[in-house]
This record gives C-alpha cells, structure tokens and sequence, in this order.
C-alpha cells in the first residue's frame, strides 16, 4: 500500500500540490488519487479559486507565494489559537460580546412583550371595570337611600298625631327582616 493510500484524503498534499513541493512518486500518486477521490478534487478546485480570486483582487500585479505557503498558515493557523494577546482586543471583545447581548435582550423582550405584557394589561383592564362596577354600584345604592331616607324623613315630620313614628318604626322592622327573608328564600332555591 503506498504512502498516499494510507493517508487518504490529506488536505497538506492539496496544498503542496498547489505550492509545487510535490515531486517524483508523490506528485504521481497524488495524481492518481486525485482521479478517484471526489472530496480531494473539491478542495483542489476551492484552493485554485481562492488562488485566482486573491490574484484578482491583488491586481494585475503577480505575486509569488512563498513555497510551503499554506503549512506555513496552517501552521500559525493551528498554534495561534490561544486567544486574545492583549488588553485592546479583549476590550474589544468585551464591548462586542455585551452589543451582542443588548441586542438579544431586546430582541427577547420583544417576544416577552406579548407573554408578560399583554396578560398583565388584560388583569388592570378587568380589575378597572370591576372596580368601575363597584363604584357604580356603591353610589346607586348611596343615592337610593337618600331618597328613601327623604321620603321617610318627610312622612316622620309631616305626619300627625304619631303616624310618622308608627311609619318609621314599621320601616325599620320591615328593613332588619329583610335580610332573614332574603337567606330564607335562598334556602328555598337550593333544597328545590
């Protein structure tokens, strides 16, 4: 088995291919290779491009590369992994991370809007009209007595010869009843 059939698939044997570092038996199998590997010719056919479009975009000014380019970059590319080296790019960092996290937080209370807002908006809209309710209620009621308490206070002090005490004392017998009648009637309703 040769050495390239072993190593099949070697991205480091595209680039050398392209820097012209392989020679004799190594160019020829990976020629060979090149015709039944697809994923090879790929990366082949994506290095030639970056080539020409950095020819491109470089002008028509041709440059060399150096010879073992690409290990060289892969190489640095590998070994230069170990973060940020100093105190600007990790401030840098630092600003960029928290610009990505004000942006997700606003784009989550966006969202948020419609689960929290929205329900607490309904409960004050309800608890509004209750208490709306209430007050209505309360100043109805409030009215009603005092035209009650007018009619009576009227009948009290032009009535004669005591029917007007007779009036009242009847009105409030009338009134303590009403709730015994209320809860009896009540009870009616639910044995029935």
């Amino acid at each position: 088995m040769n050495d390239l059939s072993a190593n099949r698939c070697q991205l480091e044997d595209v680039a050398a291919y392209l820097d012209g570092e392989l020679t004799g038996p190594g160019l020829n199998q990976f020629e060979e290779h090149l015709k039944t590997c697809v994923d090879c010719a790929t990366e082949l056919r994506v290095q030639r491009k970056l080539l020409c479009t950095l020819e491109v975009a470089f002008g028509a000014r041709p440059f060399n590369l150096p010879n073992d380019f690409a290990r060289v970059v892969t190489a640095r590319a590998e070994s230069d992994l170990s973060g940020m080296r100093n105190k600007h790019e990790r401030r840098r960092a630092a600003k960029l991370c928290a610009g990505l996290a004000i942006i997700s937080f606003a784009f989550l209370g966006a969202a948020a809007r419609t689960v929290v807002f929205e329900p607490l908006r309904s409960f004050f809209r309800s608890t509004g009209s209750l208490i709306q309710l209430m007050w209505q209620a309360v100043s109805e009621a409030a009215v009603s007595a005092a035209v009650v308490g007018r009619v009576i206070a009227r009948a009290i002090l032009f009535a004669q010869n005591g029917v007007g005490v007779l009036l009242l004392v009847s009105f409030l017998l009338s009134v303590s009843f009403l709730p015994f009648l209320l809860v009896k009637y009540h009870r009616a309703q639910t044995i029935e």
